[in-house]
């Protein structure tokens, strides 16, 4: 009886090679954000410092990343992040919302389209 719930939270070997092979395409693409910002790529795959230049990205200076230490607000600023992400690339609001809610998807998207780097937007 209880092998038969055991075996169900194991992960078959062909999902975690979907999920690897989904990860890296995500990362792909966060990468080509970075550099279409005039960002170094790899940026990303530090922790922290990815952060950093997000925020170089969407406002312009990196240090608006420590709004996100303050608690409740720091939910607001992650939304207004993703939004502002979208702006920063000549995005509407509903892309920004997209990144919200699809992120993965939406990432993929700015990432392989065509779009440009515009520089931080006024809200």
């Amino acid at each position: 009886m209880y092998d038969s719930y055991a075996s169900s939270t194991q992960m078959s070997p062909v999902t975690a090679v979907i999920c690897i092979v989904i990860a890296i395409v995500i990362l792909i693409a966060e990468w080509k954000i970075y550099n279409k910002a005039g960002q170094p790529g790899w940026a990303v795959l530090i922790p922290f410092y990815n952060v950093w230049v997000l925020y170089k990205i969407v406002c312009g200076r990196g240090k608006a990343m420590f709004r996100l230490l303050i608690p409740f607000y720091n939910i607001y600023w992650a939304i207004k992040t993703d939004i502002k992400l979208a702006h920063a690339y000549g995005k509407s609001t509903g892309f920004g919302i997209g990144l919200i809610f699809l992120s993965g998807i939406f990432t993929c998207i700015l990432g392989f389209d065509k779009s440009q780097y515009v520089g931080p937007q006024d809200m």
